[in-house]
């Protein structure tokens, strides 16, 4: 398979960020500014809405991305992945 990617990737319970499939693996990303959500929102988002759901019938791996980003420091202070 080639490399896809799908920006705002609409679901049924909202709007993934950036869905990415490559090498036969599922990367699902959710981006959020600290400063706008609290710590830890992202992955919590990526798990609460289920987004991972629409790809397990491609039985590929499925990896959840979070990257929280500081609006004032221009930074990434928060990156987390897991396998759903």
């Amino acid at each position: 398979m080639g490399f896809d990617i799908v920006v705002e990737d609409s679901g049924s319970d909202g709007r993934l960020d950036m869905a990415v499939r490559f090498n036969d693996n599922v990367y699902l990303f959710e981006f959020k500014v600290v400063e706008l959500a609290s710590e830890g929102a992202a992955m919590a988002q990526l798990k609460e809405k289920g987004y991972a759901d629409k790809y397990r019938g491609l039985n590929q791996p499925i990896h959840l991305i979070a990257v929280e980003f500081s609006k004032n420091t221009r930074n990434i202070t928060a990156f987390e992945v897991i396998s759903a």
